[in-house]
C-alpha cells in the first residue's frame, strides 16, 4: 500500500528488510546479542561504513528470534521529519498491531507536530505485545527533529516498544541516562569485527583452497572489518594466485579502494576530507602535528568529529593520538600520491621537524627518510645515538631498513656514519668500513675517526663502529667508547640500553677474531648480562649464541649446549622471525654434536643454522659454518667433500684475524691428514704466522711433523702448546695423544697407556670423542691393554648418539601435548583445534621440539621421544 504524502508516494522497498547478500555469514553470537538487547527498549548498532550493522539487523528481523512484529524503516539521506514519521507509522500499520485508523498520515513534509509523536506513543503503549521498529542508518537524518521524536516516542510509548538504531555515529539521544538507567543495549564496532572462525567462514565460502595462514593475513590487514574481508574474498577468487593476494598489502588496498574512497572520504565536508588526505600519510596522527600539516587551528575538533562519525579513525586510549585503520590509511596515501604527488614528500618533512621539536627522534628519522631528506635523517640519528637500536636489532624505529633508499653517496659524515651502521647491521663489515673511512675524511681527525670540532654523539658513534667491525683485540678502542659514553648526558644514554652491551659485545667478538679465547668467552658473558629489558632482546639472542659458539670451540660443551639452547629459547619466546635470527646457536650446538661424533644430529643442526642469514654473510659465522661442514664431512670419511668447503677461504687465511685464520688452516690440515696428505696439511697451517695461531694452530702443526716423522719438531711443539695459557681440553688430549703415540711407538707401551688414560680421563666429563678418532686405530689397539683402568675408556667405546644421551633442554608441558597429538598422526590445523591454539602457535611448539630433539621431521621426532620415554 502506498500513502501520498504531499503528492509523493511511500516507497515499499524503504519498509522492507534488506535482502542478504549470497554467501553471508551467520554471525550466531551477535544474533544472541541483539536477541538479549530486544528484551529491554532500545538496542544501538554503531559502526565505520561496511562493519555490517544493517546485515546484522536484517539477518535477526529475518529469524525467529524477535520478541514480536518487526517494523523496518531505512532513513535516506532526503528524508524530511515529517517523510520519516510517515514511514514509521505506515510501517506499524503494515505489522497488523495498529488499527488502519489509529494514526493519521503526517501531511507536512518538513516537520511534525507535537500531538502526532503523542499519538504514536499512546498507539504503541496499547499494543497488545512486544513490536520491535528497526530504524536504519540513522546518520543520515538531518538536523535534531527526528532524533528528538525518537526520544519522546522511546520515553513514553511503555514497555511495547522495542528500538533498534543502526548508525555511523551515536545519535543525540541522552545515551548517558539510558546506560545509567540500563535501557540501552549497545553492539559497538569492535563487537562487529570478525572473529578468525567467522573470517574462515566467509574466505572459504569464496576461495574454498583457503588455508589458515591466509586468513590470519587477511584478518590482520583488515582488522576484521566486514566489507574488507568480503570485498578481498571476492578479488581473491578471482585471483590465479589468492596466496600471493593475500601477501600483498597493495593488492588488499585495490580490493577495498573504492568502497573507502566513496563510502567514506567522499562523504566528508571539505575540511575533513583535506585532513584526512593530508595526515593520512601518518601511522598516528597527535591534534598539533594535523595543524602543522593542514595549517587549520579546528584540526582537534575535526578529528573528534571523524571519530565520532566512524570514519575509520579512532583515538589512542588515554592519548590525544588518533590512529586510522591500516587499509584506510594505505587508500588515502595512494588517492594523495595520484592527485598530489609532489605534496606528500612535503609534509613527511614537516612532520619530521614536528617529531624532532617534541624530542620523539625516532619518528622524527622515519618521517625525514619517508620525505627523503637524508641529511635531516642522518643528523638525528647520529645526534641521538640512534645507530644503537640499528644495530642492536631492536625492532624499533630506525632501522636499516629505513635508510635503504638512502642514495649511496649522499655527502656529509653522518650519512656516512649511518650508512656504515646500517652495512653492520647487514653483517656487511667491509661495507661498513669503507664507509667509515668516507665519514673519516678531512684535514684533521681525532683517533675516534671524528674532527676534533665533532659532537659527542659523532665521535661516539664512529668510536662504536669502529669497535663493533675492528679485524681483532682492540682494547684501546672498547676503553675509547666508554670515555666517550662518559661525555654523553646520563639521560641520553638511559634512552639507550643497547650501547653497553654493544660495547662489551663489540669487545668480545674483536678479542675471539684476535685468537683471545679466554677473555672473549668472558666479555661475552659480562654482554648477556647487560642486556636487560625489549630492547636488547635480539642483542641478548646473538649474544647468547656467539658464547655458545666460544664455548664449543673451547670444549666446553655443557656450557655451549646451554648457552645455545637459552639463545634458541630466547628467540622462540619473544617470536623472533627467521630474518633477524642470529644462526650462532644452530652452529654451536652443531659444534657439540661434531665433538661429540653425534653426526646426524651435527647434521640437523647445521642444515637449520644455515638456514638464517647470518651464517651466509657474518665472516666470523660463514667460516665457522664453513670449518664445521669440513669437520663433519671428514669425521663421515669424505674427505674430497670437506675440502670444498674450505677450497674458497683458505687462500684468505693469511689476510683473516688470527682466531678465524686458524680455524680453517686447522680443519683444512685435519681433513688433508685423515686421508694421509701431510704435505697437503702443513702447506695449510703455513698460511696463518705461527707466532700469531692460537694454541690448537701449534697442536696442528704438531700433529704434521709427528705425521712426518720428525719427532723432535714435534715435541717441542707439543712443549710449547703445553705452556700456552689460552690451549683448551680439546687442545690438551689432542697433546696427550700425541705424548701417548709417540711413547707407543718408542716402545714405552706402559707409559703410553698411562698417557692415554690421562688424555681419557680429561675428554671424559665433555664427551670429547672426536679426537681419539682422529688418532687413528691404535687407539683402540692400546686400550684393549688397559685391565683393572678400562672403565677410562668404556664411556668412548659405549655406543652414542641423539638417542643415547638426555636431551639438551627438556620439553615444555605444552610441547609435550602438541607431540603427544602428532604422535596421534594428527595434522597441524587439528592439533590445533584439539588443544585450542592457533595454527601459528602449533607450528612455533613444533620448531621449538625440533630443536631440542636434534631432528627435522614429525616421524623422527615421534620416535626420538619414544626412545627417550617421552610418550
Amino acid at each position: 500500500m502506498t500513502v501520498p504524502l504531499n503528492g509523493d508516494p511511500l516507497l515499499a522497498a524503504k519498509l522492507a528488510v534488506p535482502v542478504q547478500a549470497p554467501g553471508l555469514v551467520r554471525r550466531q553470537r551477535l544474533l544472541n546479542r541483539l536477541t538479549r538487547g530486544t528484551a529491554g527498549p532500545l538496542t544501538l548498532i554503531t559502526g565505520a561504513p561496511g562493519v555490517g550493522k544493517t546485515a546484522l539487523a536484517a539477518s535477526w528481523a529475518g529469524s525467529a528470534s524477535a520478541p514480536g512484529p518487526v517494523v523496518w524503516v531505512t532513513v535516506d539521506e532526503d528524508d524530511t521529519p515529517g517523510v520519516f514519521w510517515a514511514y514509521v507509522i505506515e510501517g506499524l500499520r503494515r505489522s497488523g498491531e495498529l488499527a488502519e485508523d489509529a494514526l493519521a498520515t503526517p501531511v507536512c513534509a518538513d516537520d511534525v507536530d507535537h500531538s502526532l509523536l503523542v499519538r504514536v506513543a499512546s498507539a504503541l503503549e496499547g499494543a497488545p505485545g512486544p513490536l520491535v521498529v528497526v530504524v536504519d542508518g540513522l546518520e543520515k537524518a538531518r538536523g535534531t527533529a527526528v532524533h528528538g521524536g525518537l526520544r519522546f516516542v522511546l520515553d513514553h510509548a511503555g514497555p511495547a516498544l522495542r528500538l533498534v538504531l543502526t548508525s555511523r555515529e551515536d545519535p543525540p539521544l541522552p545515551l548517558h541516562r539510558y546506560r545509567a538507567e540500563g535501557r540501552i543495549h549497545e553492539i559497538r564496532e569492535h563487537d562487529l569485527a570478525f572473529t578468525r572462525p567467522e573470517a574462515v567462514q566467509l574466505l572459504r565460502g569464496e576461495v574454498p583452497s583457503s588455508d589458515d595462514h591466509l586468513v590470519d593475513l587477511l584478518l590482520e590487514l583488515t582488522e576484521g572489518w566486514a566489507a574488507g574481508l568480503r570485498l578481498c574474498a571476492l578479488a581473491m577468487a578471482r585471483c590465479e594466485d589468492p596466496a600471493a593476494f593475500a601477501r600483498s598489502f597493495t593488492a588488499s588496498e585495490q580490493a577495498v579502494s573504492d568502497y573507502l574512497l566513496s563510502e567514506v572520504l567522499a562523504v566528508q565536508p571539505e575540511p575533513a576530507r583535506e585532513l584526512l588526505l593530508r595526515t593520512g600519510i601518518l601511522n598516528h596522527i597527535h591534534p598539533d602535528l594535523a595543524a602543522v600539516l593542514t595549517g587549520r587551528t579546528d584540526s582537534g575538533r575535526i578529528l573528534q568529529d571523524l571519530t565520532r562519525c566512524h570514519a575509520f579513525v579512532e583515538p589512542l586510549p588515554g592519548t590525544r593520538w588518533y590512529r586510522f585503520h591500516p587499509l584506510f590509511a594505505e587508500v588515502l596515501r595512494a588517492h594523495l600520491r595520484s592527485r598530489r604527488p609532489e605534496l606528500e614528500p612535503r609534509l613527511h618533512r614537516r612532520a619530521a621537524r614536528w617529531y624532532a621539536e617534541q624530542g620523539r627522534s625516532a619518528e622524527a628519522v622515519d618521517e625525514a627518510a619517508s620525505g627523503g631528506d637524508w641529511d635531516f635523517a642522518a643528523a638525528e640519528t647520529v645526534r641521538h645515538l640512534l645507530v644503537a637500536p640499528i644495530l642492536a636489532g631492536s625492532g624499533g624505529a630506525p632501522s636499516a631498513d629505513t635508510f635503504s633508499r638512502m642514495p649511496d653517496d649522499t655527502p656529509g659524515a653522518r650519512p656516512a656514519l649511518v650508512a656504515a651502521a646500517c652495512c653492520l647491521a647487514r653483517h656487511d663489515v667491509a661495507g661498513c668500513r669503507s664507509r667509515l673511512a668516507r665519514a673519516e675524511q678531512g684535514p684533521q681527525q681525532g683517533p675516534d675517526g671524528a674532527g676534533p670540532d665533532a659532537e659527542p654523539a659523532d665521535r661516539l658513534t664512529a668510536a662504536l663502529l669502529r669497535l663493533l667491525s675492528a679485524p681483532g683485540p682492540d682494547d684501546e678502542a672498547a676503553h675509547r667508547v666508554t670515555a666517550l659514553m662518559a661525555r654523553i648526558p646520563p639521560e641520553e644514554c638511559m634512552r639507550h640500553p643497547e650501547l653497553e652491551p654493544l660495547r662489551l659485545y663489540g669487545q668480545a667478538c674483536a678479542r675471539l677474531r684476535g685468537g683471545r679465547l679466554r677473555s672473549a668467552r668472558d666479555g661475552l658473558e659480562q654482554a648477556v648480562r647487560a642486556c636487560s629489558g625489549d630492547a636488547t632482546v635480539l642483542l641478548r639472542h646473538r649474544c647468547l649464541g656467539r658464547l655458545a659458539l666460544a664455548d664449543a670451540v673451547a670444549g666446553e660443551l655443557t656450557l655451549a649446549e646451554e648457552h645455545g639452547a637459552a639463545s634458541l629459547a630466547l628467540a622462540d619466546q619473544h617470536g623472533i622471525p627467521d630474518s633477524h635470527r642470529s644462526g650462532a646457536a644452530g652452529l654451536a650446538l652443531a659444534a657439540v654434536a661434531v665433538e661429540r661424533e653425534e653426526l646426524a644430529a651435527a647434521g640437523v643442526q647445521l642444515d637449520r643454522a644455515e638456514l638464517l642469514a647470518d651464517t651466509h654473510r657474518d665472516p666470523d659465522l660463514l667460516i665457522e659454518r664453513s670449518v664445521l661442514r669440513a669437520q663433519l664431512e671428514t669425521a663421515r670419511g669424505r674427505w674430497d667433500a670437506a675440502r670444498s668447503h674450505l677450497d674458497g677461504h683458505i687462500e684468505e687465511a693469511a689476510a683473516s684475524p688470527p682466531g678465524p685464520s686458524a680455524r680453517l688452516a686447522v680443519a683444512c690440515a685435519a681433513a688433508a691428514l685423515a686421508r694421509g696428505d701431510v704435505d697437503t696439511a702443513a702447506a695449510a697451517l703455513d698460511h696463518v704466522p705461527a707466532d700469531d695461531g692460537p694454541p690448537s694452530h701449534t697442536v696442528a702443526l704438531a700433529q704434521v711433523r709427528a705425521a712426518a716423522e720428525d719427532p723432535v719438531r714435534a715435541l717441542e711443539l707439543i712443549e710449547t702448546a703445553e705452556g700456552a695459557d689460552e690451549a683448551t681440553a680439546p687442545d690438551r688430549v689432542r697433546l696427550g695423544l700425541l705424548r701417548a703415540h709417540r711413547a707407543l711407538l718408542d716402545g714405552r707401551e706402559d707409559t703410553a697407556r698411562t698417557l692415554l688414560v690421562q688424555a681419557l680421563d680429561t675428554a671424559r666429563p665433555e664427551g670429547l670423542r672426536r679426537p681419539f678418532t682422529e688418532a687413528g686405530p691404535w687407539v683402540r689397539h692400546l686400550a684393549a691393554g688397559l685391565n683393572g683402568r678400562s672403565a677410562s675408556y668404556a664411556w668412548l667405546a659405549a655406543p652414542h648418539g641423539p638417542a643415547g644421551r638426555a636431551v639438551a633442554e627438556e620439553l615444555s608441558p605444552r610441547e609435550r601435548e602438541v607431540l603427544q597429538q602428532v604422535a596421534r598422526m594428527m595434522s597441524t590445523e587439528e592439533v590445533a583445534a584439539e588443544l585450542h591454539l592457533s595454527v601459528n602457535t602449533v607450528k612455533t611448539h613444533l620448531r621449538g621440539i625440533y630443536r631440542k630433539l636434534c631432528v627435522s621431521r614429525r616421524r623422527d621426532a615421534v620416535e626420538r621421544a619414544r626412545a627417550l620415554h617421552m610418550l
